[in-house]
């Protein structure tokens, strides 16, 4: 039978040694990928502060419809090197704060968890859109800043 004082100190042991290979683990976990949902009032303002890459993922028809949101890049999300592109938009720091914006908000969210997929870890998504939905009217009836596309992505 092994005393009280003897089980007290294997335990002890084995808890440290747990905490010691944990800490080794800990520090080389990512950060925890954070998608945000945010209307485009907040968006906008946080665009104009600088502290927020707001990328336009819908196709070259609705930004030459529409316009695109002032502030915001064109990105189309069909394209094969999305991700590529925007680490060149974006740089090294995978952990500035990224918005997405579409028509209303369901490409975006698909592409919030692409993003979350290739190690960004602050994304913004707008899901009422530049046209509306259900999460609110919308950029353009919104009468927020846009700005006409000229014909580049």
């Amino acid at each position: 039978m092994i005393s009280t004082r003897r089980k007290a100190m294997i335990g002890g042991v084995s808890l440290s040694a747990i905490g010691a290979a944990g800490g080794i683990g800990w520090s080389r976990i990512r950060p925890k990928p954070e998608i945000v949902n945010i209307d485009a009032v907040e968006v906008y303002d946080r665009v104009r502060s600088g502290s927020v890459l707001l990328l336009d993922i819908r196709r070259p028809e609705e930004w030459a419809l529409t316009g695109l949101a002032d502030g915001a890049v064109p990105l189309d999300m069909r394209r094969r090197d999305f991700i590529e592109a925007l680490s060149a938009l974006a740089g090294p720091d995978r952990s500035q704060p990224v918005a997405l914006i579409c028509a209303a908000g369901v490409r975006s969210a698909h592409m919030a968890r692409q993003l979350e997929q290739a190690g960004f870890t602050t994304i913004l998504n707008v899901p009422e859109g530049m046209t509306g939905s259900s999460a609110g009217p919308g950029w353009l009836r919104r009468g927020l800043p846009r700005v006409a596309w000229d014909g580049s992505a």
